[in-house]
């Protein structure tokens, strides 16, 4: 007796693996890609939809098949479009500008690069019969007359193709071959010749030529060929994109500019916040055998942007942290690095996944702190901070128009003059970027938006800048002279932080001692030198400097920076604390306009410091007339943008008597005249 299986008793279709499949066999994968997700397909279609394995095999078809391996998104790089969306959508930043600018130049030249053909021949009309068509074609040719000309031109430019005559003087065609590629072994070479016979056919063919056409050469034939030969170079090999890090203080537009580069490239924006990143599996990924395992976060992006060539900026790469759970900046090695970051393995994946159309952007207040492999992978922009002119036009293209509307207050919009603004920023704020000016223009715009609910809904046409007090409150800034109260042993300082410049004061005091010198206020080792290497240089000059030689015996010296909650370091205080220890033994008082930046070495000599324009953007928003820098800082200086005006006066010295001379009040004699060897104009009448 014959049983027949009954419909209801065969095992039910897996529908799930069934749609799997049909998605294996749409998609467009790499080759090692489709061999692993067959090979993990098999395996599902075998298992118990009802065990936990299937659920981990099926997630895993499923992240492999949703991601976008070969899906760019078109891109049409323009300069002059993305000036403008530059241009109008953010104010200063020239150096930033310039340099995303340049990028795009290049990519726009590498994309609309024209296959060069090199057509040689003896003969001129020959030569321009070829260049006639072959031009017609879309192809850029140059010509020459021999060998030794043509050799000339493959030296200098990048030849595709070279369609070379066999016999000519001085040097034939199989020489031209032998020497071209030995030059450029990509150039290919086409033989042509009166004289076709096999025997010169095989030689050329031996000797690197890819094609071999006989005189009178057919132009059908001549077209096809050069066709086909410039069609087998395959696509132009994707431009190896930079990695470029935006360094700079908050506040001065460093995701708005990267997010104005995808707008200007055409490309999706991706941003990934690093601070306080403290495991490696966040961008490496999880393995699969962990429960709840999945792709770590550079995937997970590129999965949900459906391109692999987004612009993705990672933000706040300095604040990255290190524990137990493994360095993330070393997963930042193969990440940013193009040599290895075209196979880029997630351990989630285990299958190479190709990074190096990715847009890499990475943002940082410092590169301090910032590990040297990972800093010698990336491209650094800095950012400065911006002038009072600069936030103001901010202000008024940006910042105003955005809070106005966002708090209703467009019916007719209130007008901001300029000296309003210049209120705001001066009396209100202090910092190299604009958040803090954009929370202050909020918090107007609030108090305004109730005057106008209680005066019945009518707003004011001009907010002057003698309102700002009444809605803002007192000024929380004065931005009078640096030194208020000059006194011997007070001198002021530019220094440079991760939030742009700004302006310290150095005290120093004497007393009766051991012959200490004593240094306070948080201060770091490289700055506590700067201090020693200060007094030894005067201790060693005392006679030349007027002082008593024995003014360290039976005394202590105390050199303090206020602020002692906020550690402070570097090499560019060692002037201004000679400066003000020199006004405590001499008694005479630092000027009270007058800032100081740079190092000085036991000879007395100025050594170049960094920071220039935000320490002199910082001394200009204290009132500061006058600052002292190295005179190798001479260059820095000369690349100034902002107008004469905006910026104190700067008076370049060479060592430390001419900043003594420029720095130093007189006392009980003549005024002190400008040191000659100090670049600056001389003080008159002070």
């Amino acid at each position: 007796m014959i049983f027949f299986k009954k419909p209801e008793d065969e095992a039910p279709r897996d529908e799930h693996a069934e749609e799997l499949r049909a998605r294996l066999a749409a998609a467009d994968l790499p080759a090692e890609a489709r061999r692993t997700a067959e090979k993990e397909l098999e395996r599902l279609s075998r298992t118990d939809p009802s065990l936990a394995e299937y659920s981990i095999a099926s997630a895993y078809l499923d992240c492999i098949l949703s991601l976008p391996w070969n899906a760019l998104s078109p891109e049409t790089p323009d300069p002059a479009r993305a000036e403008r969306v530059l241009e109008t959508s953010h104010a200063g930043l020239g150096q930033v500008k310039e340099r995303v600018l340049e990028h795009l130049a290049s990519r726009t030249m590498r994309a609309h690069a024209v296959p060069l053909v090199l057509v040689v021949d003896d003969e001129t009309i020959a030569r321009e019969n070829l260049r006639h068509v072959l031009t017609r074609e879309g192809y850029r040719v140059e010509t020459a007359a021999n060998g030794l000309e043509a050799l000339d031109k493959v030296r200098r430019w990048e030849v595709d193709l070279i369609v070379t005559d066999l016999k000519m003087e001085q040097m034939d065609g199989l020489q031209l071959l032998e020497e071209a590629r030995r030059i450029s072994p990509t150039t290919r070479v086409v033989m042509v010749t009166g004289f076709a016979t096999v025997e010169t056919a095989v030689s050329a063919m031996k000797a690197g030529a890819v094609h071999y056409l006989s005189k009178p050469i057919e132009i059908d034939e001549l077209r096809t060929t050069v066709r086909r030969l410039l069609g087998e170079r395959g696509p132009a090999p994707a431009v190896r994109s930079p990695v470029l890090c935006f360094v700079g203080p908050p506040g001065v537009g460093k995701t708005s500019v990267g997010m104005a580069v995808a707008e200007a490239l055409g490309r999706s924006f991706t941003r990934m916040s690093l601070a306080d990143l403290h495991d490696e599996a966040e961008l490496r990924g999880h393995r699969r055998t962990y429960a709840g395992a999945m792709p770590g976060r550079i995937i997970q992006a590129l999965r949900s942007l459906s391109v692999r060539n987004p612009v993705f900026m990672l933000d706040e790469v300095d604040k990255i942290a290190q524990d137990a759970k493994g360095d993330p900046a070393a997963a930042l090695l193969e990440i940013l690095d193009p040599e290895q970051n075209a196979r880029f393995v997630d351990r989630y994946l285990e299958i190479p996944f190709d990074l190096s159309s990715v847009l890499f952007i990475a943002t940082a207040n410092s590169v301090d702190r910032l590990e040297g492999p990972v800093l010698d992978r990336m491209e650094l922009v800095p950012f400065s901070g911006y002038s009072e002119a600069e936030k103001r036009d901010i202000a008024r293209r940006f910042l105003v128009p955005r809070q106005l509307r966002e708090h209703g207050l467009t019916k007719p919009c209130p007008s901001f003059p300029d000296a309003t603004l210049s209120a705001i920023i001066r009396d209100y704020t202090s910092e190299a970027g604009v958040r803090g000016l954009e929370r202050e223009i909020a918090r107007l715009c609030r108090k305004l938006a109730r005057r106008c609910l209680q005066q019945g809904g009518a707003c004011c046409e001009e907010i002057g800048p003698g309102e700002v007090a009444g809605l803002l409150g007192p000024r929380r800034y004065t931005h009078g002279a640096a030194l208020n109260d000059p006194a011997p042993g007070l001198a002021a300082g530019l220094v440079w932080s991760s939030t742009g410049g700004e302006v310290v004061v150095v005290e120093a005091t004497r007393m009766r001692g051991s012959g200490r010198l004593l240094m306070t206020g948080s201060l770091g080792e490289v700055l506590k030198e700067s201090g020693q290497i200060a007094l030894s240089h005067i201790r060693s000059n005392a006679a030349r400097l007027g002082l008593d030689e024995e003014f360290f015996a039976g005394h202590d010296i105390h050199i303090h920076i206020p602020a002692g909650g906020v550690t402070k370091d570097g090499p560019s205080a060692g002037l201004t604390i000679c400066v003000a220890l020199v006004s405590l033994l001499t008694g005479r008082a630092v000027r009270s306009d007058t800032a100081l930046s740079g190092e000085i070495s036991l000879s007395g000599r100025l050594l170049p410091v960094g920071g220039i324009r935000e320490k002199l953007l910082a001394a200009a928003r204290a009132g500061i007339f006058t600052v002292v820098l190295p005179e190798a800082n001479a260059a820095d200086v000369a690349a100034l943008t902002e107008p004469p005006e905006e910026l104190p006066r700067v008076v370049l010295a060479r060592d430390v008597d001419a900043a003594l001379s420029e720095a130093l009040t007189k006392a009980g004699a003549a005024a002190s005249a400008a040191a000659p060897d100090a670049a600056g104009v001389p003080h008159e009448g002070r």
